[in-house]
């Protein structure tokens, strides 16, 4: 298909695609679809090889949100089901990071619901940051607590976040049907003060909630516009109690085009499979791996994922491989640019998400890391109350823990707030 050629030629010289080639993509037909797929996964190997980077998000203060986000589970009004809890203290986050450092993840991304974090909060989530970073040498840590006033950037910046997570979710123009109490702009300046920090830029979308074609392209392009280093593809998953309960609308099918679109837009940027894709993708989510780059392991926010064994199989029977900590994911053109603190986080800031001459080849690609989606609020609540095993801080080298699934989940009726 002449498209796809057009498309794939595009991706490995980092070349933004038309608004219409990237429509096309989403209007291709399901008989095309692994022409679509094999297509991104050019583009997908150009730049990240076979590799499969791991994130773990933990929840450090649930529910309780006074914004109104048609599709959060914790919004004003929620009558979603879901463990409400007040802030976790640093070392209980940090005993649930290492969790998933011991089931192979190399980000933590650390997510706090609310509007935005005062000062103090910003101390609080420094400290736990410390405490990570302390106890999980070499992990990368993601911040996500919503807007944020001047200055506190830089804050989580001298505290140790690699990066800032804030998704715009759907495009300018819609934004304003899923939320009243803060702008779409509101979110686009929160990105950019993340950016101008030196930190490294996360922000994504939500698929499913009623948006049109054009809204998806427009917010891809408005991401890669951001020139963010991770972009976190999540899956509305209707919560009961939330204004969009009913908006069963995705298929696998279309979500796979939705997210080769975005890889075609942002072809060297990580893209992550992030909340809703084991509702959503089902049995297609080992296709998505060709596309993608990064996962969550595990859990979400108010939501439970698939067990963390099952991911690490998804992975390998795909004929990927589980990113090591010594490897910086993203490619060397946009690592390079990474803060002098330097980990494996590019913040991109020479190369405008895909944009620019010079792409590399797979070698460059396996030479360059970050991203994190901190992925919506997505999935069911459920409260379990297994045990809460000790864990250690890391495991061997080489080694993943295939028990991770007895710590991950947690619900009521345990001593630790769960990381969903």
């Amino acid at each position: 298909m002449d498209l796809l050629n057009t498309l794939v030629d595009k991706g490995l010289r980092r070349e933004l695609p038309t608004r219409e080639e990237a429509l096309a993509v989403l209007a291709t037909s399901d008989d095309e679809l692994l022409d679509v797929v094999a297509a991104a996964g050019k583009v997908r190997r150009q730049w990240f090889g076979r590799r499969v980077k791991l994130n773990y998000l933990v929840n450090l203060k649930s529910g309780l949100c006074p914004e109104d986000c048609s599709y959060c589970s914790q919004r004003l009004g929620s009558k979603a089901e879901i463990l409400k809890y007040t802030w976790l203290k640093p070392e209980e986050a940090s005993q649930a990071a290492a969790a998933g450092v011991a089931g192979g993840a190399k980000r933590v991304c650390l997510v706090a619901s609310g509007r935005g974090p005062t000062d103090r909060d910003v101390e609080r989530v420094g400290r736990t940051i410390e405490a990570i970073k302390e106890q999980n040498e070499g992990i990368e840590v993601c911040a996500c607590l919503g807007l944020l006033s001047d200055g506190q950037a830089e804050k989580l910046r001298d505290a140790g976040a690699d990066a800032y997570n804030h998704n715009l979710n759907t495009s300018e123009a819609t934004y304003g049907q899923i939320t009243k109490t803060h702008t779409y702009a509101d979110r686009v300046d929160t990105v950019e003060k993340a950016h101008a920090a030196g930190l490294s830029a996360c922000s994504g979308l939500i698929a499913g909630m009623g948006e049109t074609d054009e809204d998806l392209v427009d917010v891809v392009f408005s991401l890669r516009e951001l020139d963010a280093d991770s972009v976190p593809v999540n899956f509305l998953i209707p919560f009961e109690g939330t204004p969009l309960a009913k908006e069963w609308n995705l298929t696998p099918q279309r979500c796979l085009r939705i997210l080769a679109m975005a890889r075609f837009v942002c072809p060297d940027v990580e893209v992550r499979l992030a909340g809703g894709r084991e509702v959503h993708l089902r049995s297609l989510q080992p296709l998505a791996l060709n596309i993608v780059n990064s996962i969550f392991l595990g859990d979400y926010l108010t939501s439970e994922g698939q067990a963390g064994q099952a991911d690490l199989d998804m992975i390998a029977d795909a004929g990927f491989e589980v990113e090591g900590a010594g490897t910086t994911t993203l490619p060397a053109h946009r690592s390079d640019a990474a803060s002098p603190a330097g980990g494996g986080c590019g913040s991109g800031g020479a190369s405008l998400c895909g944009s620019g001459a010079g792409a590399g080849t797979a070698a460059d690609a396996d030479a360059a890391g970050c991203g994190s989606a901190c992925g919506g609020c997505s999935g069911h609540a459920h409260a379990e109350t297994a045990p809460v095993a000790a864990q250690p801080a890391q495991a061997e080298p080489g080694a993943l823990r295939s028990d991770l699934v007895a710590v991950r989940r947690r619900g009521a009726g345990t001593d630790i707030a769960p990381n969903a």
